[in-house]
């Protein structure tokens, strides 16, 4: 990945070439032009040749983007390390995102009577259909920063809560417990303690002990690089300064909406969260997942419950060379957090969209399961209701002594609960060891 070219200075182009802008704010093509850049966010890198392609101007097409971007720009009270403001721009595409977050994450799930669910109930309703939850996140967190595992292996690890055999199925279980973590803290504010324990808690036996816990020093230098050919790509603030522009990040994500007098929307302070502190880059390793797992603390926090489902890291790792590129067009214009800002909101919409079309798949199910239970005159309530879940999960199978525990009922009557469902051809039957386990009969 190369450094991004820089765009052309905006008050050279005006000083020179004003009255050749002024003529192509009215043309026409300019206008459908700009618009389409600014509903992607488009960089100069990408927009001149687009617009060389389309046999305009690439300078006189900048200008009229880059002017409207920098006039309806909104500041945060937080700043690059030569003291540039960072600001945003909302275009049509996010304001239309985050609307469908307002509606979506912070509500119902769309299925069964929502105003029968309680927020606790649906969200156990959506962990026992949904397998993408934290542990999902966690992997996929993993995975982007490099992590030697595979998501098989990290899975059955977590299922099986066995002890990591590398560093890599470390760094999942490490990650898994970071996002455990800062859902018990959504009433703690931001600080040292918070931040330094979260640190240990991704970094645990992955990296020098010494260096857990605690902020880069001045003899640390810290840079991030592109693996591929150790081309340095950002070289954060000095250490000396971290202190005092940490300090500065907490009162910002501590801010309270109902206290502040300029609004401002908690996803896109929970993403600015997100980048500021990849740009602070405060520890020597680590920062990536922190600054990751900080995003879902700040939505979280902020009522978007849903958000505990949406395994982002998984789609970031899929173009993680835009996800990078995000921040470096942020970085090198003028501090405009508008291009980090856009991708985050793409990849929320397409894991909101994956999770929508995943809990209709399993209302179909559930749907199919009903209607072939409820009119199976045979069954019992334990029956029904156990090929029902049996049919609505990952691994359909089930012991007798899980079924005797989960029933509250005697080991005689579970048995003859799931040899009575063998028998009518719900279930099958193989020996574990000295054990039953049965299997959901998916010809049924």
């Amino acid at each position: 990945m190369r450094q991004p070219r820089t765009p052309p200075d905006l008050p050279s182009i005006f000083s020179g070439r004003y009255k050749e802008i002024t003529h192509a704010v009215v043309d026409e093509a300019y206008r459908r032009f700009a618009q389409t850049a600014q509903d992607r966010y488009e960089h100069w890198e990408k927009l001149r040749h687009r617009a060389v392609a389309k046999g305009l101007d690439a300078e006189l097409a900048w200008a009229i983007v880059k002017t409207r971007r920098t006039f309806n720009a909104k500041p945060l009270p937080l700043t690059d390390k030569s003291g540039n403001q960072l600001t945003y721009w909302l275009s049509d595409a996010a304001q239309h995102e985050l609307m469908m977050i307002d509606r979506v994450m912070a509500g119902n799930v769309p299925e069964q009577n929502p105003q029968a669910l309680s927020i606790a109930e649906r969200s156990n309703y959506i962990a026992q259909s949904y397998e993408k939850s934290f542990a999902e996140e966690a992997i996929a967190s993993s995975l982007l920063e490099g992590a030697a595992t595979t998501r098989v292996d990290a899975k059955r690890m977590l299922r099986e809560q066995r002890e990591p055999r590398n560093e890599g199925e470390q760094m999942v279980e490490n990650n898994y417990n970071a996002m455990l973590f800062i859902r018990d803290q959504l009433d703690t504010d931001l600080s040292d303690s918070f931040i330094h324990e979260l640190h240990r808690i991704v970094t645990h036996d992955i990296m020098e002990t010494e260096k857990i816990g605690r902020w880069r020093r001045s003899e640390e230098p810290v840079v991030v690089e592109d693996p591929r050919d150790n081309e340095v790509m950002h070289e954060p603030p000095p250490a000396g300064d971290l202190p005092k522009r940490m300090k500065k990040l907490y009162r910002f994500a501590n801010r309270k909406p109902e206290k502040t007098s300029s609004f401002l929307h908690p996803v896109v302070q929970g993403i600015a969260l997100h980048f500021q502190f990849g740009y602070e880059h405060p520890y020597c390793d680590g920062n990536g997942r922190v600054a990751r797992a900080l995003f879902y603390w700040l939505v979280l926090r902020s009522g978007y419950w849903l958000f505990e489902y949406l395994p982002i890291s998984t789609i970031l790792r899929k173009a993680a060379v835009r996800y990078g590129r995000s921040y470096l067009y942020t970085e090198h214009d003028g501090f405009d957090l508008g291009y980090f800002l856009t991708y985050q909101l793409e990849v929320t919409a397409r894991a909101r969209q994956e999770l929508a079309a995943y809990l209709e798949r399993q209302a179909e199910k559930r749907r199919e399961a009903d209607k072939a239970t409820d009119s199976d005159p045979r069954l019992n309530p334990r029956q029904r209701m156990l090929v029902r879940r049996l049919m609505n999960s990952h691994n359909p199978s089930i012991a007798i002594a899980t079924h005797q525990k989960r029933e509250r009922v005697s080991y005689p009557t579970a048995r003859s609960d799931l040899m009575q469902l063998e028998s009518f051809g719900y279930l099958r039957s193989e020996k574990a060891g000295r054990k039953l386990i049965f299997h959901l009969n998916k010809k049924n």
